[in-house]
């Protein structure tokens, strides 16, 4: 049953390590702590190596921010799938790497310029000029490689995977969403708005791209083409986050049209766009029938 499904608890477990090794709470403690600890010596290896998040060399302080925010996830997660679940992750096969990434970087793209053509057509996204300076390498590395490998191995691979298997899709959308509206609510000129609406425009359109698809590199590649799209390329803000974009652009209107100075996540335009394309994944999973039910519904078997 649920072969969907990338980890069961084996059947000859004891009961001591169904509660605290295998079940989905110690596993999303155990990730954590892993993570936490990764991090630490990610830290220190870079401070050793002279390598500054917060370097003024640009490429730099682009591969420090890379290496500091993707490599203590990718660590956490091989040692929680290989060590504790003790399966090879196909979530992050190698096979699936070319095509499910770049599938995911021309969806993002496709995605984000549907949004800013519809704030340009109401009149709310106005192009000002151009800049030659963008720091490209710096940008790509950071906001899309970092935050895309990160985030979905964390959000994804990790919380949704890990409740999805417990307590069913349904509540892992819901439970992974919220989560990932939260952390974007100590971003500069955020609102409770802003984390809602990144929670249903991200949480919920990327947890149900994983769930048809069960591949995080289409995940990574969806979430970092978006935030080089959406900042270094159509020059808006990212999260709240200052533009530095090729095209010198400004978002005019009310807040609700153009996102105000958090930028368009938080736009009524976004979350529709995303919801209307989460419509299609969540049509692709009803049809396969692959929606888990809660572990106190399923049948045995």
């Amino acid at each position: 049953m649920y072969k969907n499904l990338a980890f069961q608890t084996p059947a000859n477990a004891s009961g001591w390590k169904r509660w605290l090794i295998y079940s989905a709470l110690a596993r999303l403690i155990l990730f954590a702590l892993l993570f936490v600890a990764a991090a630490f010596l990610t830290g220190m290896a870079l401070h050793l190596l002279g390598w500054s998040p917060s370097s003024g060399n640009p490429n730099i302080k682009g591969w420090a921010q890379l290496i500091i925010r993707a490599l203590p996830a990718v660590i956490a997660y091989l040692i929680l799938t290989r060590v504790i679940e003790r399966r090879w992750p196909a979530e992050l096969a190698w096979r699936k790497l070319p095509a499910h990434f770049i599938g995911g970087v021309l969806l993002g793209m496709a995605l984000l310029s549907v949004v800013i053509g519809i704030l340009w057509l109401a009149g709310s996204y106005r192009v000002l000029g151009t800049n030659a300076q963008v720091p490209w390498l710096e940008s790509i590395l950071m906001f899309g490689l970092g935050a895309g490998i990160s985030e979905e191995i964390m959000f994804r691979g990790a919380l949704f995977r890990i409740v999805e298997e417990s307590l069913g899709t349904w509540l892992a959308v819901l439970i992974s969403a919220l989560a990932f509206g939260a952390i974007h609510l100590g971003n500069p000129n955020a609102t409770l708005w802003s984390g809602l609406a990144i929670a249903i425009e991200a949480g919920v359109l990327f947890g149900l791209v994983y769930h048809v698809t069960r591949s995080l590199w289409l995940c990574m590649g969806l979430h970092a083409a978006w935030n080089v799209m959406e900042g270094p390329v159509f020059g808006t803000p990212v999260s709240g986050l200052p533009p530095h974009g090729w095209l010198q652009a400004e978002l005019t209107g009310p807040n609700w049209l153009s996102g105000g100075t958090f930028g368009p996540e938080a736009s009524l335009i976004t979350p529709l766009c995303c919801l209307a394309l989460a419509g299609v994944f969540l049509f692709i999973a009803l049809r396969r029938n692959s929606i888990v039910p809660p572990f106190w519904k399923r049948r045995p078997g």
